[in-house]
């Protein structure tokens, strides 16, 4: 088995689709195919589902994935070290954020990064918190900012950012739009607007809801903030919303404040309890305040990892 073919795999995997990888790869479609079929060969099993439309991974194929993506994070990350030791960062860094978690001008960022290192390349991911903190610890994303829904899967750390609250979003005609505060008991027999799962306020307003009896279901469901504020601004539903996603239209929506009960809205990065060199340096950058910046950084990264091991222990 060699790195190619697995890079090969990984790629039919992601794309589920033959041409689509082939193209990512900037390999013809047959060297794709006859890679797939050696490594298939090899391990003696089907790892896909073919059909004319589009591949889909065998329960072979899933086992495979995963460590496939293990293994080439690690090369990558083993060459990165090697010329680290040299002053050097090259590579690629890919990074994940939820859309609006606030706290980090992330374009800003990626631009000083991409200046500062242009032996880089940097890549970006817009995903639910869940699935990119899973990312992270497979491998697939190296850094990514989150909004933190629990304990953080093995392999990875959450450096803490910043700590909002949520907020119930309304149309200003809404009968609870003049409310100071409002229970969440109030709240079960509204119509929700609301993300998809794994998106970090639709996990925390489920588990809240969950704990005081009621059940949270969003009647519309999105992936994009803005046009989650389309749909509060026709007076379609109400939303439970951080106060960033809040803030963008302080004028014609109304932000009430929720009673106890709601959990704090938590921004981390979550990062390989190993971070790669661009990484860490990408860390760094994130955490940098005037000439304590590098300290402040390694501290948080230091102080996250010994929590790591207290929680292992």
């Amino acid at each position: 088995m060699e790195l190619r073919q697995l890079e090969h795999f990984v790629a039919v995997a992601e794309e589920r689709h033959f041409t689509r990888a082939a193209d990512l790869l900037h390999i013809s479609q047959s060297g794709l195919s006859a890679s797939i079929r050696a490594l298939e060969v090899e391990l003696g099993t089907s790892l896909f589902i073919r059909s004319t439309r589009r591949v889909e991974l065998t329960a072979a194929g899933r086992a495979l994935l995963a460590d496939s993506l293990r293994t080439l994070a690690s090369v990558t990350a083993a060459k990165n070290a090697v010329a680290a030791v040299s002053g050097l960062l090259r590579g690629t860094l890919s990074v994940g954020a939820e859309q609006c978690l606030g706290s980090v001008d992330l374009p800003v960022q990626l631009a000083r990064f991409r200046t500062s290192n242009p032996g880089i390349e940097v890549r970006l991911r817009h995903a639910s918190s869940s699935e990119l903190t899973e990312s992270v610890s497979v491998g697939r994303v190296d850094i990514a900012l989150v909004a933190v829904c629990g304990p953080a899967p093995q392999g990875v750390r959450l450096v803490p950012l910043s700590t909002q609250r949520l907020v119930m979003l309304c149309h200003p005609d809404h009968p609870l739009a003049s409310a100071d505060e409002i229970d969440l008991a109030r709240l079960g027999t509204e119509t929700f607007v609301g993300f998809q799962a794994g998106w970090g306020a639709q996990v925390l307003a489920s588990r809240a809801f969950a704990a005081v009896g009621l059940d949270y279901r969003a009647a519309m469901e999105v992936n994009d903030v803005h046009f989650l504020l389309d749909l509060v601004g026709y007076n379609l539903g109400i939303a439970i919303v951080p106060e960033t996603i809040a803030a963008k239209r302080p004028d014609v929506l109304r932000a009430v404040p929720l009673g106890a009960g709601m959990p704090a809205w938590d921004v981390a990065v979550a990062v390989a309890d190993e971070p790669s060199p661009a990484a860490t340096a990408f860390l760094e950058q994130l955490f940098e305040k005037a000439a304590a910046g590098e300290d402040q950084a390694r501290s948080r990264l230091a102080s996250s990892a010994a929590d790591s091991t207290t929680s292992a222990a």
